[in-house]
């Protein structure tokens, strides 16, 4: 999820571990637990783009690291607030939380997240988009009308649980619609009798009303949408060629490698001049209404001029945010 949600998050769960103790540094410290997890994405500024995106959301957000590095931080957290009515064992309660709690998040993402490494597995339950306001607005109001009042006060706890028990059953709610909208693209592709290998559904941003699927044919993909308030039957798009027999001379780099892992085998491969086009399909495209427009992340594959192998993903133009947004309230109403 987006940073302001992790920090909402930590600093919710660091009031309920400890706040009645240590007040509203617990919510403070709880909003650190919540950011820590992130700060993989500084990978970027010491590896290539590829390998910080296959590292990101791995160790950091894993339960390895709950475990390993809450009592560290818990330790150092207590020997600065010596005079506050917390031991190293609450603090350590707090950070583990907040960690794991951060991890737990991620994975209902599209993205998702090793939350069990070493092992090779990223959990994804692709239910909630990373930005989605209708879980993060009360969540944020509940923990700031919490701060308001003094450790002692019960309103303080309730409001803090209020929110905690409001996200959670929001998280639920996206499951079932996530079931529902599964359900729909299921029987419209019986109906359709069209023959697929295997399907993807994903939130679209910003809400958990618009569902996308990404239909595996033999040789292309399809791309269908649903909104919770359709009257109309799905319809598909036309199909996207797979292609990735274009990868066959470029197949043994380690970029490419990457690519496919990360992906999960969710890409297609478009010629494109002297470069090839590398498209992750997990995430959309700029344009719901135009098969033809970009996903929302391509990587351009080529040797450069030192014969040097590249895979540079694709810049995002904010024009593109605004069509795709412009598009998707429109669809959300059923149109």
């Amino acid at each position: 999820m987006d940073s302001l949600t992790q920090i909402v998050l930590g600093a919710a769960v660091g009031e309920a571990a400890i706040g009645k103790k240590v007040g509203n540094w617990a919510i403070l410290w709880g909003a650190v637990a919540g950011t820590i997890p992130d700060l993989d994405v500084f990978a970027f500024h010491f590896t290539d783009n590829i390998t910080a995106l296959e590292i990101h959301r791995g160790f950091t957000h894993s339960l390895f690291f709950s475990v390993f590095f809450a009592p560290i931080f818990g330790f150092i957290i207590s020997k600065i607030h010596r005079k506050l009515n917390a031991t190293w064992k609450d603090w350590t309660l707090l950070m583990f939380l907040g960690f794991f709690t951060h991890g737990l998040l991620d994975a209902h993402t599209t993205w998702g997240t090793q939350l069990f490494w070493p092992l090779d597995y990223r959990l994804a339950y692709k239910n909630i988009f990373v930005i989605d306001p209708l879980y993060t607005i009360p969540f944020l109001f509940f923990v700031i009308l919490a701060m308001c009042y003094k450790k002692e006060s019960e309103k303080r706890s309730k409001y803090n649980n209020l929110g905690l028990i409001i996200s959670s059953s929001y998280m639920v709610l996206t499951l079932g619609f996530k079931w529902i909208g599964h359900q729909q693209f299921t029987t419209a592709l019986a109906k359709q009798e069209i023959d697929y290998q295997a399907i993807a559904t994903r939130p679209t941003p910003l809400n958990a009303i618009l569902w996308g699927a990404n239909v595996q044919l033999k040789d292309a993909y399809i791309i269908g949408y649903y909104s919770l308030f359709d009257k109309s039957d799905i319809q598909f798009s036309e199909k996207i060629p797979k292609n990735q027999h274009l990868l066959k001379e470029v197949l043994h780099e380690k970029k490419v490698q990457q690519l496919i892992k990360i992906t999960e085998g969710w890409y297609a491969v478009e010629q494109s001049s002297d470069r090839l086009i590398f498209k992750d399909l997990r995430f959309g495209q700029n344009d719901i209404n135009n098969i033809k427009s970009n996903f929302v992340f391509s990587f351009e594959l080529f040797y450069d001029e030192n014969g040097e192998f590249q895979a540079i993903e694709q810049s995002k133009d904010i024009k593109d945010g605004k069509l795709l947004l412009k598009a998707l309230f429109a669809r959300i109403s059923g149109v």
